[in-house]
C-alpha cells in the first residue's frame, strides 16, 4: 500500500507498506523532509510495524515520536504528518496527479448561478460523471454570500444593501459572509472525489487543498500562508477565506474568495461584522482585516488569475471545458427550486 502526503508549506512525505494479519509490516517512510540523526529513519519504520491497521492517526503519532532518538530533528513534516501518510496508504487515498483536471472559466454570471452549479459540479463528481475540477468565477453582479448556518439579520444590514443594490444569496458551504463586486474578487472552487482528502482530518484539508494556491501567490513575490482554519494571510492581513462543503459519499467542494480590490467603507455598510469577531482577529477595523492582491502586487485581476491556472495545470495539469447542456438545466431547475427562493435564503432569519 502507498500514501503521499504533502505537508502545506512543508515536504512530501511518503509511506509504503503491507498489512500481515491486520497489522502494519515492511513499513517504508521516504521523503524529501530533512531528519537527523540518520537512524531515526529506521525508528520510525520500526515504530510503525506491528501497529493495529485501524489505529487512529494520533496512536500512530504517538509511537512515532516515542521512538524518536533524543534531539531529533524533524524539518518540513512532522509526526503527525507520518500519520496522516499512514493512514492515506491504508485508505487507497489518491493524490492530485491520479486525475485528469478540469478547467471551467466562464463568462460573468449572477450570483445565484454561482450558488446553483457549485451544487451541481459537486454532484455530477461525487458521482463520477464527472472528474476533479477547478472552476474560476466571474460575477456579473455585487452580492452578499452567507454561509449555510448564518442568520441574515445578523450578517447584513438591509439598509445598507437596499441602498447599494447588493443581493444576498445563501451558499451550500457553511463559513462567513463574503461582500463581493465585480471585478474586486477572485473566486474559484474545487470538486473533488473523496480519496483527494482520504485520511485527511477537517482542518487538514483546508491545509491541502489550498497549498496550491499558496504556490501561486508565492511565485507573484506574495507573502501567504495558510492560517487555521479557513483563512489564507500575509503580513498585511487577511488575503481570502475558505469553505467546504461534503456529500454524504466524502465528495469534497472546497471554495475560496480572494480579495483583489475592495471598497471597505462600503462593505462595512453592508456587512454587521461583530466586535467579539474583531477583537479575536486582533482588529478593531473590519477593513484593516483584508490585505486586498492589487495594492500587494499592483498586477491586473486578469493577470493574477492567469498566473493562478498557469500553477495550478503547471502542477497538476488541466483541460479547459465547459458546463454541459444538462449542467446548466439542472443549474437553472435549482435556482427557481432553492437558490432563488425566500425559504432558502432566509431559513436562518
Amino acid at each position: 500500500m502507498h500514501g503521499e502526503f504533502k505537508v502545506p508549506s512543508g515536504k512530501l512525505v511518503v509511506v509504503d507498506l503491507d498489512v500481515v494479519e491486520g497489522a502494519l509490516a515492511e513499513v517504508r517512510v521516504s521523503g524529501d523532509f530533512f531528519l537527523e540523526p540518520d537512524e531515526a529513519l529506521a525508528e520510525i519504520n520500526g515504530a510503525l510495524v506491528g501497529a493495529r491497521a485501524d489505529a487512529g492517526a494520533l496512536e500512530l503519532a504517538a509511537r512515532v515520536r516515542e521512538a524518536l532518538p533524543p534531539g531529533t530533528t524533524m524539518y518540513g513534516f512532522s509526526a503527525a504528518d507520518v500519520a496522516t501518510a499512514v493512514r492515506r496508504a491504508l485508505s487507497a487515498a489518491t493524490s492530485w496527479t491520479d486525475h485528469e483536471w478540469l478547467l471551467i472559466h466562464e463568462p460573468a454570471q449572477a450570483p445565484q448561478h454561482h450558488m446553483a452549479l457549485d451544487q451541481v459540479l459537486l454532484e455530477e463528481v461525487a458521482a463520477g460523471r464527472r472528474p476533479p475540477m477547478l472552476r474560476v468565477w466571474e460575477w456579473a453582479s455585487p452580492c452578499v454570500v452567507i454561509g449555510s448556518f448564518q442568520s441574515v439579520q445578523n450578517e447584513v444590514d438591509a439598509a445598507g444593501a437596499a441602498r447599494y443594490g447588493i443581493e444576498v444569496v445563501r451558499r451550500i458551504s457553511g463559513g462567513g459572509a463574503m461582500f463581493v463586486e465585480p471585478g474586486n474578487t477572485i473566486t474559484y472552487s474545487l470538486y473533488a472525489p473523496p480519496s483527494l482528502v482520504e485520511g485527511l482530518s477537517f482542518q487538514d484539508s483546508y491545509a491541502f487543498l489550498d497549498d496550491w494556491v499558496l504556490g501561486a501567490l508565492h511565485d507573484l513575490g506574495i507573502n501567504a500562508w495558510y492560517q487555521p482554519l479557513n483563512d489564507i494571510a500575509s503580513p498585511g492581513g487577511k488575503i481570502a477565506g475558505a469553505a467546504q462543503k461534503r456529500l454524504a459519499n466524502g465528495a469534497v467542494l472546497h471554495h475560496v474568495t480572494m480579495a483583489y480590490d475592495i471598497d471597505a467603507a462600503k462593505m462595512t455598510e453592508v456587512l454587521r461584522i461583530g466586535r467579539e469577531k474583531l477583537s479575536m482577529k486582533g482588529t478593531t477595523s473590519a477593513a484593516k482585516r483584508v490585505d486586498p492582491l492589487r495594492s500587494q502586487t499592483g498586477l491586473p485581476r486578469e493577470e493574477i488569475i492567469e498566473a493562478m491556472i498557469k500553477s495550478f495545470s503547471n502542477r497538476y495539469g488541466l483541460t479547459e471545458t465547459e458546463v454541459t447542456q444538462a449542467e446548466s438545466v439542472r443549474t437553472a431547475e435549482l435556482i427557481e427550486s432553492k437558490f432563488a427562493t425566500a425559504e432558502w435564503i432566509g431559513r436562518v432569519p
